[in-house]
C-alpha cells in the first residue's frame, strides 16, 4: 500500500511539472466592419433676472382752460424742499421730490363757464420691477461612426 502511495505521488509530480503546448488557431471571421456611437446630452439652464427701474427726477404739470393761479406773481411750480428716502434690497436712495403743500391754488377766470384743470405729479422713486423667469434646455446629439477593414 505505501508503494501504491509513493506511486501516486509520482505520477501526480509527473502531470504538474510536465510540460504542455496549447495550440489556437484563430482565423477572423470578417474583412471589412463599421461601428456608430451616438452621444447625446441635455444642458438646462434655469435663469430668473430682476431689473428694477427708478425715476431720479419729478415732474409737476398743469394743463385747462378758463383757469389761472391764485398766486400773485403767477408762479406755478410747487417746492422742491421735500427730500425722500427709499430702501429696495437693503439699497438707500434719497432725492429731491416735490412738497405737495406749496403746489399752486387755480381759480377759475370767468365764473360761470366752463373750465377744466388736469394737474400732474411724477415724484422721483421706483418706478417698475419686472421679473423675468426663464427655462433654457438644450439638447445636443453626437453620432460617430468609424469603418475598419482587415
Amino acid at each position: 500500500m505505501l508503494l501504491q502511495l509513493r506511486l501516486t505521488k509520482f505520477w501526480i509530480l509527473i502531470l504538474i511539472f510536465l510540460p504542455t503546448r496549447a495550440w489556437a488557431n484563430v482565423t477572423p471571421t470578417f474583412r471589412t466592419g463599421s461601428q456608430t456611437t451616438n452621444s447625446t446630452s441635455q444642458t438646462i439652464i434655469n435663469e430668473q433676472i430682476s431689473s428694477y427701474q427708478y425715476r431720479t427726477g419729478w415732474s409737476y404739470s398743469v394743463s385747462g382752460h378758463n383757469i389761472e393761479s391764485t398766486d400773485t406773481d403767477g408762479y406755478i411750480n410747487p417746492a422742491a424742499t421735500k427730500e425722500d428716502v427709499q430702501t429696495i434690497n437693503n439699497v438707500n436712495f434719497q432725492w429731491q421730490a416735490p412738497d405737495i403743500q406749496s403746489t399752486p391754488r387755480w381759480k377759475i377766470t370767468t365764473p360761470g363757464q366752463s373750465f377744466s384743470l388736469v394737474e400732474s405729479v411724477i415724484s422721483p422713486g421706483l418706478d417698475t420691477i419686472t421679473n423675468i423667469t426663464r427655462t433654457i434646455t438644450t439638447t445636443q446629439t453626437t453620432q460617430i461612426e468609424t469603418t475598419f477593414g482587415q
